[in-house]
């Protein structure tokens, strides 16, 4: 069984039914509150689900080895015991790429998707070097810093202070062993290249203009590949542009979302 996620589950008094709700995934090495402003934002009128990863946040600790299957399972189970059955997904870096395996496993349930900041491809020999080698760095040392070094490409130096020490604390206050198995089991993703040809539900790509991570022509390659999607580019952001340019963010996800509530749900595509 899927161990119990931590999460905020936000409501309006007197929400339309007619409403899809949303669901937000964070990114490495950050936790739930990253969607801070969305959760505000959006949960005047919908249903905002924001649950932390297994090993980040409030969260139960990960296992030494996992994999990105395993997080969509644990946010399958979770929306499961919440009662929520079919919503709009985003995901942002990691979170994106967990969503994009949400979708290859329950497709059925997902009305929307939305890929911030994020790229499709299986991780790089050199890749996995890489970020096998910084597990083990994070957990001899611990994430200071290492956030030290890569606050201003999460975000830009011109970010907001109130910005830059939220996500400053955010990453320090990172369990070591959570973030050392998220690195691992992204080390060793699957290619969800061809997934994205395969959506069949309407898709979102945004990117920031300056995020040296996941740069602007990965985010046109994926709104190239999927079947439905519009692409916004957010100016001044680097990699957490929902932070860094939350009203420009909100436009864009808002419109996207008054889109899919006004489709009607079409039938289950089979599983990928």
């Amino acid at each position: 069984m899927a161990p119990f996620l931590a999460y905020e589950d936000k409501r309006p008094d007197s929400a339309r039914q007619s409403l899809v709700p949303l669901v937000l995934v964070h990114g490495h090495p950050f936790d739930h509150t990253m969607w801070a402003p969305q959760l505000r934002t959006f949960s005047a009128d919908r249903r905002v689900v924001t649950p932390d990863l297994r090993g980040y946040g409030a969260s139960p600790a990960a296992p030494t080895l996992t994999d990105f299957a395993g997080f969509a399972r644990d946010i399958e189970a979770l929306l499961d015991e919440l009662g929520v059955e079919s919503f709009v997904l985003a995901g942002l870096s990691m979170g994106g790429q967990i969503a994009m395996d949400c979708y290859r496993q329950f497709p059925g349930r997902v009305r929307g998707l939305v890929l911030a900041d994020t790229f499709p491809a299986a991780e790089t020999p050199e890749g996995v070097r890489t970020r096998d080698a910084m597990a083990d760095r994070l957990l001899r040392e611990g994430l200071r810093g290492y956030a030290d070094e890569v606050l201003e490409r999460m975000v830009a130096p011109h970010a907001p202070a109130e910005v830059k020490a939220h996500v400053h604390h955010m990453m320090t206050a990172t369990s070591p062993e959570g973030a050392a198995a998220a690195l691992r089991a992204r080390a060793r993703r699957p290619d969800y290249t061809a997934l994205l040809t395969q959506v069949r539900v309407p898709a979102l790509v945004v990117v920031g203009a300056d995020d040296t991570y996941t740069p602007v022509s990965d985010a046109r390659a994926m709104h190239a590949a999927l079947p439905d999607a519009a692409l916004h580019i957010i100016e001044g952001a680097a990699h957490m542009p929902n932070l860094e340019r939350p009203a420009e963010f909100d436009q864009a996800l808002g419109e996207f979302l008054d889109r899919v509530d006004a489709r009607r749900p079409s039938p289950a595509p089979p599983r990928l």
